[in-house]
């Protein structure tokens, strides 16, 4: 939400959305310094609950240093550092959106480092994967990092921007895998319900992109309307769009909402 303004809090409210996870962000560019993540981390944990909370709609976060900037490994290092001192605030639900851009060896060094942090601290994943050629590789690199610790769960990690090529590989391994929906690009509406009707609605949800670019961050309740257009039951679509997120996000004590 850090790219949105509050107008998208107010129609997210009025379509019935119950409740915002924001993912760690890149900034639209590169920052300089660990103190520049510092304040991120301040306004993420400390200012969008407030500005959510004017619409009735609970916030809550994850953390890390976005793969965008996972290059510096030197940066990555300070960053990470700084991130325990904020696990303790009430919003924060693990880390993410950790992961890789262009799968490179300092990507991946810094995506383990996440791993063992998360470790360490008995953290939920949401996992990033490449949007590019290379989004099956990246995907399958980020799996086996994953299963290299023994000590993470693959129940508390979300491996997001999956589409039809990577989906299966995902599910397999016993991890949840997000859809997030675009207007044009990536994974839009009708391949999100497509997968859901090949595969099935098990450990699988949808998100919607709030992005610098074209993006519709009521991509959820357009998909949810889509669905019905298909045929699909009212509680087919509450599983894959409430229940399902629900499910996943309650492993961690921190997230509550005001009607659980």
């Amino acid at each position: 939400m850090v790219s949105r303004v509050t107008d998208d809090y107010r129609n997210m409210a009025a379509a019935g959305c119950a409740a915002v996870t924001e993912p760690a962000f890149w900034a639209g560019f590169d920052r300089s310094s660990a103190q520049g993540f510092h304040d991120y981390f301040c306004q993420i944990t400390e200012h969008e609950p407030k500005r959510a909370a004017k619409y009735g709609l609970p916030h809550f976060c994850w953390l890390c240093i976005n793969p965008k900037e996972s290059e510096d490994v030197q940066l990555a290092e300070e960053v990470l550092a700084l991130i325990p001192q904020f696990l303790d605030r009430p919003t924060v639900l693990g880390l993410g959106e950790i992961g890789l851009n262009k799968n490179s060896r300092n990507e991946l060094k810094v995506l383990e480092m996440h791993i063992e942090l998360a470790a360490r601290h008995d953290l939920m994943i949401l996992a990033h994967t490449p949007h590019l050629e290379d989004k099956f590789k990246g995907t399958r690199i980020t799996l086996d990092a994953l299963r290299n610790n023994r000590r993470i769960k693959p129940g508390r990690v979300i491996i997001d921007h999956v589409e039809e090529h990577t989906v299966a590989m995902v599910l397999d391994a016993g991890f949840w895998a997000g859809m997030t929906l675009y207007p044009g690009t990536k994974c839009t509406s009708s391949r999100a319900i497509d997968m859901i009707e090949q595969y099935g609605p098990e450990r699988l949800w949808m998100n919607s992109a709030c992005d610098w670019g074209d993006s519709v961050p009521l991509a959820i309740p357009y998909t949810a309307l889509e669905m019905r257009k298909r045929g699909h039951s009212v509680a087919q679509i509450d599983r894959v769009i409430y229940q399902n997120p629900f499910d996943f996000l309650s492993q961690s004590p921190k997230f509550k909402l005001p009607s659980s």
